[in-house]
């Protein structure tokens, strides 16, 4: 495994999922630098000090606190930075106070490092990218969330264990909010290229609707169920964060479910909501509208609803970063170090 030469990150928030991405970045060799930023400066310097005593474990890496003007020259900026999920709190409680953190944060970012990708992981995620695309005046390819990335993963991990198969031959996707009206797309989901519900005869456990809903409620609840036995959720989200960087350093083109501005997309307008997405290096490039069936339609306009509620709440005009931005020089095609 090497490192990524030149390629800077820089993570907005030194918490659990701040640094437990700083974690899992160091142990991927994507990065030759990662710089954690944070209001609480002494916990950036420790998690930043802690993380670099494990030099001899990992490829090299420079691993430093920092504040807002470090992010110069970074090819990524990761957003954690803002309040958790409390126990029997939804994601969608937090968004006045998380929102007024992005305000505040995000043009001093810009300022450094206006060539950047930014990934918002902040909760609520859907709103928080909404809010800061307004804010930035970036293109949706270059200011996206992480979305529903990792209740894919949680759907396709229920799924195996369902029935009996690697994760990784699972195909599903959760769309929409990343919250309580997400979708599983249900009538798309295969395992090996054979739908679900023709594989359920292969496997012969005879799967009924209520082990679907079961299924999906796990999915939909996981976040709650975490929190409410551990108070937070960090290593998960942390390994999605990693994948998204991935897909961008090494210019994949994998398709992963990423929130961002949906415009046009089953009538749909001005929402950011999560689809499937092709992530590269360029950022979020391209969203693939699948073919639902009418009723996974009617449940993702139904979450779209839901978000435009929210976002209608938020107190306006947000502040515009009208700072001039140099042209925008995608992150340089990976050179790995062995």
């Amino acid at each position: 495994m090497g490192r990524y030469l030149g390629v800077k990150i820089a993570i907005i928030g030194a918490g659990l999922v701040g640094a437990t991405t700083a974690f899992a970045l160091m142990q991927s060799g994507l990065a030759s630098e990662l710089v954690l930023v944070d209001t609480d400066q002494e916990r950036a310097k420790g998690e930043a000090m802690d993380l670099a005593h494990a030099a001899a474990f990992v490829p090299p890496v420079e691993i430093r606190p920092g504040d807002y003007r470090d992010c110069l020259g970074a090819d990524i900026v990761i957003f954690t930075a803002g309040y958790h999920q409390h126990p029997g709190q939804t994601r969608q409680e937090l968004v006045h106070a998380n929102t007024r953190i992005l305000a505040e944060a995000l043009p001093p970012i810009l300022e450094a490092a206006p060539q950047a990708i930014v990934l918002m992981v902040t909760n609520p995620v859907d709103v928080l990218t909404y809010v800061g695309l307004k804010i930035s005046g970036l293109p949706p390819e270059r200011l996206f969330g992480s979305g529903t990335t990792l209740d894919t993963s949680r759907f396709r991990h229920l799924l195996s264990r369902h029935c009996r198969v690697d994760a990784r031959n699972v195909h599903a996707y959760i769309v929409g909010e990343h919250g309580d009206t997400e979708v599983p797309v249900w009538s798309l989901a295969n395992i090996a290229g054979v739908a679900v519900q023709e594989y359920c005869l292969v496997c012969q456990r005879n799967c009924l609707k209520e082990d679907k809903d079961r299924i999906f409620e796990q999915v939909k609840n996981a976040a709650y169920t975490i929190i409410e036995r551990k108070k937070a959720t960090y290593y998960a989200i942390a390994l999605a964060v990693r994948r998204i960087c991935e897909s961008i350093i090494r210019d994949e083109n994998s398709i992963l479910t990423v929130t961002g501005m949906i415009s046009g997309m089953y009538g749909l307008d001005d929402v950011c909501l999560s689809l499937p997405s092709l992530v590269n290096r360029r950022g979020r490039t391209k969203v693939l509208e699948l073919p639902l069936s009418e009723d996974e339609k009617a449940a993702l306009l139904h979450s779209a609803r839901s978000l435009h509620q929210v976002i209608d709440q938020l107190e306006r005009p947000f502040p515009v970063y009208s700072a001039s931005k140099p042209a925008f020089h995608p992150p340089h095609p990976p050179y790995p170090y062995h």
